[in-house]
């Protein structure tokens, strides 16, 4: 389902009837208050349109903190009770065309029992699958059902982006145990700044959900149903946070066991190096000497003089790697 431009105010948005039956709303029902004449009502609102930012500010009827609140650039996961209503923002990957997993989207809420409005830059796939639900009947209509079911499917889909982290490390472990396999070391911390940056929100929506299910029985936003929900999404959520922190310590050990191995291949050719030159020394200086343009050099004048160097060389050469091979440095 395409989403409309930020140039729209309204996403999507119902009113529910005391039946709890959804009915669609168009902005000019926002800026009329005919979502007011509903019991409840849930408005999708572009965070970056200025018509939506000036009817949450003198329309919407919420407190200029709250509006605040909502429209700040820089959020982290939070969920913070005020007066009769819940201050939430959540975080989801970022699942959007050419964009980057780890480069996570923002959802911010306000619930209360009568109306919930959700905020978004980008947009959040996790919002578009519960107006699927509730377009399709398939969800309760109260604030807290559809808080939870939100919550729920942002876990869902948190813990398809930290599989294809998990698929990642299991790829670069493959690699570097492969000896027909070059591992590329510069990916590596390049891989642990990704998932450093999902770490840094993961914890605090971890505490944001605990938040809503300690507090929620008694603000009375949240059935027992509704909890379950929350509750199941805050144990996924802690399993996340612990598989990340897994992930990364991976992650840190294939960086030094790469590290460790490029160490090593060069101390393998430096070694061999050394040995090439422990046997050429003696030839050098032989031929080094016998090649000085001065009178008095053994030889000069015998055929066979040549020969008797050549294989005088064979010989220190030989007895050179057996000197080696006795003191075990080959």
């Amino acid at each position: 389902m395409v989403e409309p431009g930020n140039n729209e105010p309204l996403i999507f948005g119902f009113g529910f009837d005391e039946a709890g039956v959804a009915h669609p709303l168009t902005w000019d029902d926002v800026l009329e208050d005919g979502w007011a004449n509903y019991k409840r009502a849930w408005l999708h609102l572009d965070r970056h349109s200025a018509q939506a930012q000036g009817w949450l500010y003198r329309r919407s009827g919420l407190e200029k903190l709250v509006v605040q609140a909502l429209l700040q650039e820089e959020t982290r996961p939070r969920a913070a009770r005020h007066g009769k209503g819940y201050l939430i923002n959540l975080r989801g990957p970022n699942l959007n065309e050419g964009a980057l997993t780890e480069d996570l989207v923002t959802l911010r809420m306000w619930a209360s029992e009568d109306l919930l409005i959700t905020l978004r830059a980008r947009p959040v796939r996790s919002a578009s699958d519960v107006r699927k639900l509730v377009e399709e009947g398939e969800i309760p209509t109260s604030t807290g059902a559809l808080v939870s079911a939100i919550a729920d499917r942002l876990t869902d889909r948190m813990e398809t982006a930290l599989d294809e982290f998990d698929d990642e490390a299991d790829k670069y472990e493959d690699e570097l145990l492969d000896s027909k396999t070059k591992l590329d070391r510069s990916l590596l911390p390049e891989f642990r700044r990704r998932i450093l940056q999902v770490r840094r929100h993961i914890t605090p929506q971890r505490e944001a959900l605990n938040t809503l299910v300690r507090d929620g029985a008694q603000s009375g936003l949240f059935t027992d149903h509704d909890l379950l929900y929350l509750r199941e999404a805050t144990d996924r959520m802690t399993r996340l946070t612990e598989m990340l922190e897994t992930i990364r310590e991976r992650a840190s050990v294939l960086y030094e066991e790469a590290i460790q191995e490029g160490t090593e291949e060069t101390n393998r050719r430096l070694f061999v190096l050394a040995i090439l030159s422990a046997i050429f020394l003696p030839i050098s200086f032989v031929t080094g000497l016998f090649g000085v343009n001065l009178g008095g050099i053994p030889g000069a004048a015998s055929p066979g003089a040549f020969v008797v160097l050549v294989v005088g060389l064979a010989v220190s050469v030989v007895g050179t790697l057996a000197l080696l091979r006795w003191q075990r440095w080959i």
